[in-house]
């Protein structure tokens, strides 16, 4: 009840309550602090110092008791007893060092900062075993100290007093992803003068960690290299996750580096094979006649050295969606991925080749027999994102069929999906199939919309672009016309006609502002700028609409983390 009254504001209803605890529990300093914060609420600084003195002279004092009285004497304006009380709390420290902690702390509270490394620093010269650099850490941080804030977490992990990664959690705050900024640049600086001092692989495995997030993936390679080999060679792991974060940013030269020095340096085949498949992936990032069947004989030969094996799953996959999505060949994926099917596999790795299989039959428009994949896997894995993924394939396939109530069923269920990007997908294709259904019985344009999501899907841009235009044409002003412009929209970005693209979601906020599909256009124009026009202010401000008028999309968290980068700040 007194925490309840204090919460409402009611302070001196909590005082009243606060001051029964305190009589009937002398021990419980809790209760003495929360009745001296209304005491203080209530401008009765006086009955707040009486109480705090009355506690400090108990058989058991509690050394932070200082602090609050020098806080209480802040509040009244009692100049003399300010740094009498906060003294006489240092003092504490060197009858007592391991009181550093405690007192330290409550000085954090207070945001008397210098204090509070006074506490901290004083504790560890008298008792060299503690270790309050963490927390000094955090204090220079709050004071904008950033090269001591730096020494001290790096003091910590050097030590082997805390992980890198919960130190680099703490780092990352001050990071930016400007090789230039202030911050960046001390930190390297930093990490340098250790590494002259102090030779050990930790320097490099921290630069290397700045180089990425700076995006200067070719410097983070060098130092991974330098890893690995004073590591004597013995994992790829780093590596490997370097390579994938390049690939993924589209830095595909240094990324294809990465990837050719494993399949150089690697003993395991599993490395050696998921190196050799990204290599093909970058190879058809811009695909032609040439490249698929240099990329054909290769995938060959690979499956010639590994055949089918448990192991080499991802091989099999890969090779069957590039037969099919590259080659427009579905027939031999099939009969792939039904052979990977035969082997002895766990229920995971049933489901993975089912899904991929599932794919290529939508692809070949054997709607029911993907459906029976989709559904297997669905009810193998229920509970698992994989088989909500299922579910939503089996939505998909129903919706491409043209069988929009059965779709409409199982999307209702994935409304509620436990992945985000799932439960989103679902309610934009069930609010398409509702909303198009109410105003067309014959559902004329919502058939027209499937053909071409399906025709995008199999590759055929230029088809499923003009049958967009049919709907566009022919279907003005019914709902289903912002839906055609984005999906349009996004056909148009993967033929790179970048301002034809730009003119449908431009139009999509424009007409439809206050429409479900207006922050989808937000962000594409937002990322179309950012990433293909290099249009880093006109970025800004699409993310800047969704910060302010779209808090509850789904694109918001990015949309944030994209504005903040573009703006410079440090992202957390």
């Amino acid at each position: 009840m007194a925490k309840q009254y204090f919460n409402d504001g009611e302070f001196e209803k909590a005082a009243v309550y606060y001051e029964k605890l305190v009589e009937r529990n002398k021990g419980r300093t809790d209760y003495v602090e929360s009745l001296v914060a209304c005491y203080q609420q209530l401008e009765r600084y006086e009955d707040a110092e009486k109480q705090l003195l009355k506690t400090l002279n108990s058989r058991r004092p509690h050394p932070p008791i200082y602090v609050e009285l020098g806080y209480n004497a802040t509040l009244k304006g009692d100049s003399l007893n300010i740094t009498k009380y906060y003294e006489e709390a240092l003092q504490q420290i060197q009858e007592n060092p391991n009181y550093g902690y405690v007192i330290g702390e409550r000085f954090q509270k207070y945001a008397l900062l210098d204090k509070a490394l006074e506490a901290y620093s004083t504790a560890m010269q008298l008792n060299p075993s503690l270790d309050y650099n963490f927390q000094m850490a955090t204090v220079y941080g709050q004071q904008g100290n950033i090269e001591k804030m730096y020494s001290s977490y790096l003091n910590l992990v050097s030590g082997g007093r805390t992980s890198k990664s919960n130190v680099l959690r703490k780092i990352d705050a001050f990071i930016t992803s400007d090789p230039e900024s202030a911050n960046n640049l001390k930190f390297k600086k930093i990490l340098l003068e250790n590494a002259q001092k102090n030779p050990d692989v930790l320097w490099n495995e921290l630069l290397s960690w700045l180089f990425i997030q700076q995006k200067q993936y070719a410097s983070a390679f060098r130092q991974e290299k330098a890893i690995y080999k004073r590591m004597d060679e013995t994992s790829l792991q780093r590596m490997a996750n370097l390579g994938t974060i390049a690939l993924e940013d589209g830095e595909y030269d240094v990324a294809g580096s990465v990837f050719e020095y494993i399949v150089e340096k690697s003993n395991n085949a599993l490395t050696t094979l998921n190196a050799q498949l990204n290599l093909i992936d970058i190879k058809l990032v811009e695909p032609n006649e040439k490249v698929l069947n240099d990329v054909q004989a290769q995938f060959e030969k690979l499956m010639d050295l590994y055949g089918y094996e448990n192991q080499t799953l991802q091989l099999q996959v890969a090779y069957a969606n590039f037969l099919t999505f590259q080659k427009d060949t579905p027939e031999p994926a099939i009969d792939i991925l039904k052979k990977s099917l035969a082997l002895p596999l766990s229920v995971r790795g049933k489901a993975f080749i089912k899904m991929a299989l599932g794919d290529i039959l939508v692809f070949d428009q054997k709607f029911n027999q993907a459906l029976i994949y989709f559904s297997q896997v669905q009810k193998s894995l229920k509970n698992d994102v994989l088989g909500q993924d299922a579910r939503f394939k089996v939505a998909q396939t129903s919706f491409y069929k043209g069988d929009f109530d059965w779709s409409l069923t199982q999307l209702k269920v994935l409304r509620s999906s436990t992945s985000q990007l799932i439960a989103n997908d679902a309610m934009q294709l069930s609010l398409l199939i509702s909303d198009n259904s109410l105003e067309d019985s014959t559902q004329t344009a919502l058939k027209k919309y499937a053909r071409a999501d399906l025709l995008g899907y199999q590759n055929k841009i230029k088809e499923a672009v003009a049958e967009l235009n049919d709907i566009l044409e022919n279907h003005k002003g019914e709902k289903i016309e912002d839906d055609a412009l984005l999906k349009q929209g996004e056909l148009l970005e993967r033929l790179k006609n970048y301002e034809e693209a730009e003119f449908n979601y431009i139009k999509i906020v424009e007409f439809y502002p206050t429409g479900i599909l207006a922050d989808d256009a937000y962000f594409a124009l937002g990322e179309l700028y950012r990433k293909t026009l290099n249009q880093p202010e006109k970025a800004k401000a699409q993310f800047e609409k969704i910060i302010y008028n779209y808090q509850d999309s789904y694109y918001f968290p990015q949309a944030r983390k994209n504005f903040r980068m573009l703006r410079g700040d440090a992202i957390n």
